[in-house]
């Protein structure tokens, strides 16, 4: 979505969140925390103000817009280009040893333990939820 990896999945959790449907798990870190806040630091975007915004608008591509215009626009490209790294890759890193076992005590926990298929945290989130 306008070149963020994360942007739809923002959105979706400040959705959920507005109507009160945000899983309890996701509650502790919500803006605050992990990709949200690294998203927020990253653009330079005050939270409240963009849960205000996303509030405001009936569809993602309205937020897409704004996005492209107030964020996009004003941010070197390369920012872009290493958050959607860092995201993308979180937890691949062999040599990251604490991060790598955090990956696999969570894939354990959830009963992944086996899948070979899930080498990041984005992976794991998508077969957490189910998309992968």
């Amino acid at each position: 979505m306008v070149g963020w990896i994360y942007l739809p999945r923002l959105i979706d959790k400040i959705r959920l969140n507005l109507a009160g449907k945000l899983h309890e798990d996701y509650r502790p870190n919500f803006l605050k925390g992990g990709f949200d806040a690294k998203w927020f630091e990253t653009t330079g975007v005050d939270a409240d103000e963009f849960i205000a915004l996303v509030a405001g608008c009936d569809t993602d591509g309205q937020v897409a817009d704004w996005v492209r215009h107030n964020v996009n626009a004003q941010l070197d490209p390369a920012s872009q280009l290493a958050f959607n790294d860092a995201v993308g890759n979180y937890g691949v890193d062999e040599a990251n040893a604490d991060l790598r076992a955090r990956l696999a005590q969570r894939k354990e926990a959830a009963g992944f333990g086996n899948r070979n298929d899930i080498q990041c945290f984005v992976d794991f989130i998508d077969a957490d939820e189910g998309r992968l």
